[in-house]
């Protein structure tokens, strides 16, 4: 308990956060109690899709919250409905179901993945094929799903019936599929084991797996999708479809919302009583939901995005040139970047920190890069003379 700061003795020990208290948020800044503010690269691990305090997703929350916050799914729901048929008529989907978290949306989807084939006759197709390296939440089913045993230890009796299969290898991929495999489950980009987007190449080839197998392919987008890519959906930029994707964090711009998206072919069997959560899209976070869906489909934003992520990734490439001792080389797709660096990557978080700038750890030696979507081309300037400071710091 001698290490647990002041304030924090009724928390559980499952986080470990600097002495940092932030009292309100502006945009794409933070500021702290003390009177510090700080860059907000970080965004709520992508959570914050338009920053902090937007006044379009203010006043939606606000407006809702005067009227009624909850009523449960046992009566409709017509915010979420709204929000529902706008999301189906932008993606491959057919069908929505609303969670609270990206964990829950993905525990539906991998439900689906199983009941599709008890549907079709075919109970014994239960086992669900992950990706190494991958990050689904932090529920029992999601992290048997990834199979990182550093999240696994001490919570699995079993395998619990999912295999996994290295990230971009469709051969082993194809060799793993067995008449006992219900599906796939995958992060177009991945997020947490380093920013490593899935070539167009690699998922089209998992959908032809899928499609000779009978199996499900089950994109995980809650973290690359709503516009974090430069495109509403990552896999859009392979030019497939996917039948079940799981979305949340930028999906409610900070309010607690998940949604799991389905096809016919997949929601079909998601007949009444199969499934159920008692906030899952509330009036709250479906007015909110449709506040950011009004934002991200407004003319030229999606291509802002792009726009400004190609600006920030020119001068990242700048930074490495000029510091190579620092930094390797960077990657991702959109706003969702990674900055492979040359020395310890929580020494360089530590330092932006001090800095006023904050961003966040991933794998492979990498920082993230996780602006609001709508972040400006000033900020962006900033950010990469904050991270020039750290680099020359770092290394003098």
């Amino acid at each position: 308990m001698s290490n647990v700061l002041p304030g924090r003795e009724a928390m559980m020990t499952t986080y470990n956060p600097p002495n940092i208290a932030f009292e309100k948020g502006e945009g794409t800044w933070l500021y702290a109690e003390d009177g510090k503010k700080y860059l907000d690269f970080y965004s709520g691990i992508a959570v914050c899709a338009f920053g902090h305090a937007h006044p379009h997703l203010v006043a939606a929350l606000k407006d809702q919250a005067d009227k009624f916050w909850h009523c449960s799914n046992m009566f409709r729901v017509t915010q979420s409905e709204t929000l529902a048929k706008r999301l189906t008529d932008n993606s491959f989907a057919s069908k929505v179901f609303f969670s609270n978290s990206g964990a829950e949306a993905n525990e539906c989807g991998l439900k689906i993945l199983r009941k599709y084939q008890e549907a079709k006759g075919h109970p014994e197709r239960k086992r669900i094929i992950g990706m190494s390296s991958a990050f689904h939440g932090r529920t029992l089913g999601t992290i048997a799903a990834a199979g990182n045993p550093a999240h696994t230890a001490g919570f699995l009796m079993e395998d619990e019936g999912y295999d996994q299969v290295p990230f971009g290898d469709l051969q082993a991929l194809e060799a793993a599929i067995t008449n006992e495999t219900a599906g796939v489950i995958f992060e177009p980009v991945q997020g947490e084991g380093g920013i490593r987007p899935g070539t167009a190449e690699y998922l089209q080839g998992i959908r032809a797996l899928c499609d000779k197998h009978d199996i499900l392919m089950m994109v995980d987008e809650v973290q690359c999708g709503m516009g974090r890519t430069g495109k509403l959906f990552a896999y859009e930029w392979s030019g497939i479809e996917p039948d079940v994707m799981s979305l949340a964090k930028g999906i409610g711009g900070g309010f607690p919302l998940g949604a799991c998206l389905a096809n016919d072919k997949a929601a079909e069997a998601m007949v009444f009583g199969t499934h159920g959560s008692t906030y899952g899209g509330n009036p709250l976070a479906g007015a909110v939901g449709n506040a950011v869906m009004d934002l991200l489909m407004e003319d030229g934003f999606l291509a802002s995005v792009t726009e400004k992520s190609n600006k920030v990734r020119a001068q990242l490439e700048e930074l490495i040139a000029k510091h190579p001792k620092a930094l390797v080389s960077v990657h991702g797709l959109g706003l969702m970047i990674g900055l492979k660096c040359a020395i310890p990557n929580g020494d360089v978080l530590l330092e932006l920190r001090n800095e006023g700038m904050l961003c966040a750890k991933s794998g492979d030696n990498q920082i993230r890069f996780l602006p609001p979507l709508n972040v400006s081309n000033d900020e962006l300037d900033t950010a990469i003379e904050i991270l020039d400071r750290v680099c020359t710091k770092l290394t003098a």
